[in-house]
């Protein structure tokens, strides 16, 4: 009797509760109708700068009573392939991606890297990248129940997560490492992979550094894991300075104005409490606030320190200066003054994934997602040499393939990062830069002349008995390695050449590197997030297995973590832990 009670009461309840919103409703849709004519004369007056707000009031002018009842989980109808988003319509992903707390995120489409025939295009030239923004991203998507879309996931940055044993560098500034062995993506292929780690800096050799807090005050930063993050994020990069090192804080919303002036690094009460003082309100003008700290970190160049503006933001420009390629123009000026630009991305639903992106490239720095204060941590506290120091600037990869012994190759990942070939010796394209000990890796598929799974079918017309020129020197070469740096104080590129031999070709993963084989599984990963395209012989347990194989020395649980996330997706799509995930993954485009 009691439970049937209680659950009546539970019930007359909900239905009050229901009949008092619906008369709410009636009462706001009667207004609403009286005012819905002059709204959209407004709305259209409003049109060329506010199209997010337009929108907003849009869908809420008449409300129904099944929008109250809905979870927050929105499933759209198949037969609808597009929505709208930031004013636009653009193409509808897959329903279980849709969410209406995530629908205005922003990310750019690349379309992934191709498997290239040696004898057509033998050179494959690209520039390094140390962004992590990627992996923090899906972990955050995983974690709210949410497999990511294509575009979320940047295969390289995913990778370049973790740091890998790779020999500690000597004469140069980062060591330069190769293996190959089979890849487990594909039968009879081999993976190429390559290394680098930057020579690491202890805290006590870090020059001092010039750092203007660039940070977003805009009500769209009003969220616990926006402005609230934010805040305590930057209390742990203060906590590490010193009185050599200056901070300045400067913030925008509507407008851009200083917070706290330089201040020396070790007045630590002084920034912690500009930093807890800040309050969010307004529009966001991006671009004052860019020019704003610019200005300042100008006003305190430390001539050979470290000089570099740190936005904290989520990336809603919708005021001043909005449009992406004047933003890029902007800072590719600045960053001749030689002060730098990173960015800490925060918070959902509105993240502008793809803005960040391009000003981290443009500005000289690098792109992190903070999705957590252990992120924040990583970032700010045990990697803060790396985040701010560079040791190597401009850095970029080419390598030449042989066609006697490789038949094709595929690149994966750095599609944003591509360069043409005549790229790699003119010192005036720009290219990622290293921080100190920072490790990157870059991975190649390939398939040798004599194996039998080749993407590419043999021409009807061209002659196969084409000869390539090789010396007795250079016949073992599979592979030319080139790579181009310049020193942070250097406006000319130096040159480091390797041979990768044929001889060096391991048969059996077992025997491979703890290195080779994490950097595989995730790599795996990534791709069987895309879409899995290139993959026939990995699904996500495969990943879990190579990953724990490769497992190695987990000093702080980063790996272990990533083995769980893996998992997580595992259990949020199944059919792929079942069949094979390349052929399932690709209903997910």
């Amino acid at each position: 009797m009691k439970t049937l009670f209680s659950i009546s009461l539970i019930s007359t309840a909900l239905l009050l509760s229901g009949c008092a919103q619906e008369k709410d409703l009636e009462t706001s849709k009667e207004s609403s109708n009286d005012k819905q004519e002059t709204v959209i004369v407004d709305q259209k007056q409003r049109a060329d700068n506010n199209n997010q707000q337009i929108m907003v009031e849009n869908i809420t002018v008449q409300p129904t009573r099944q929008k109250l009842i809905t979870t927050q989980i929105s499933y759209a109808p198949l037969s609808v392939n597009k929505y709208r988003a930031g004013g636009q319509d653009v193409q509808m992903p897959p329903a279980h991606f849709i969410n209406e707390a995530n629908n205005n995120e922003k990310y750019s489409h690349q379309e992934s890297n191709g498997t290239i025939l040696v004898n057509e295009q033998p050179v494959s030239t690209f520039s390094i990248d140390v962004d992590t923004a990627a992996y923090a991203n899906v972990r955050r998507l995983l974690n709210q129940g949410k497999l990511p879309q294509h575009d979320v996931v940047r295969v390289e940055e995913l990778v370049n997560y973790f740091s890998y044993d790779y020999p500690t560098p000597t004469k140069q500034p980062f060591s330069v490492y190769s293996e190959i062995g089979p890849s487990p993506y594909n039968a009879d292929k081999y993976l190429l992979h390559l290394g680098i780690k930057g020579k690491a800096v202890p805290k006590t050799g870090r020059p001092a550094a010039n750092l203007v807090f660039l940070v977003d005050v805009s009500g769209s930063m009003n969220n616990a894991n926006k402005i609230g993050l934010l805040k305590n994020a930057l209390k742990m990069l203060t906590n590490q300075l010193n009185q050599d090192d200056s901070v300045a804080i400067v913030v925008y919303a509507g407008a851009a104005g200083v917070v706290l002036k330089p201040t020396k690094g070790d007045n630590k009460p002084a920034i912690i409490d500009a930093l807890c003082k800040l309050s969010v309100g307004g529009s966001t003008n991006g671009g004052a606030g860019i020019e704003a700290a610019y200005r300042l970190a100008q006003q305190s160049f430390i001539k050979g320190g470290i000089n570099r503006i740190m936005l904290a933001t989520d990336g809603d420009f919708n005021v001043g200066t909005i449009n992406n390629q004047a933003l890029k123009n902007l800072i590719e000026n600045k960053r001749k003054s030689g002060i730098d630009l990173s960015i800490l991305g925060f918070g959902v639903g509105n993240y502008n994934d793809e803005l960040m992106q391009q000003l981290a490239q443009t500005g000289n720095g690098n792109a992190y997602y903070i999705d957590n204060l252990h992120e924040a941590r990583k970032v700010l506290v045990e990697e803060l040499s790396s985040t701010l120091f560079t040791i190597a600037k401009d850095v970029k990869i080419q390598v030449e393939f042989n066609p006697n012994i490789v038949s094709e190759y595929r690149l994966i990942g750095y599609e944003t990062r591509a360069l043409k070939r005549e790229d790699f010796n003119n010192d005036k394209v720009d290219a990622g830069d290293i921080g100190a000990g920072h490790t990157v890796t870059a991975i190649y598929e390939i398939s040798l002349t004599n194996g039998k799974n080749k993407a590419n079918d043999t021409l009807r017309y061209q002659t196969q008995n084409t000869t390539h020129k090789t010396t007795a020197k250079n016949q073992n070469e599979f592979a030319f390695l080139r790579l181009r740096y310049k020193t942070p104080t250097e406006k000319s590129s130096r040159l480091i050449e390797v041979p990768l031999l044929k001889s060096d070709i391991i048969e059996s993963i077992a025997t491979t590197s703890n290195s080779y084989k994490f950097s595989a599984a995730v790599a795996g990963f990534a791709q069987l997030l895309r879409g899995g395209e290139n993959l026939s012989t990995m699904n996500k347990k495969d990943v879990i297995d190579l990953a724990q194989q490769g497992r190695g020395e987990d000093l702080h649980g980063y790996r272990g973590e990533f083995i769980n996330m893996v998992k997580l997706a595992q259990a949020l799509s199944p059919q792929l832990s079942i069949d094979n995930g390349a052929n399932n993954a690709v209903g997910h485009k």
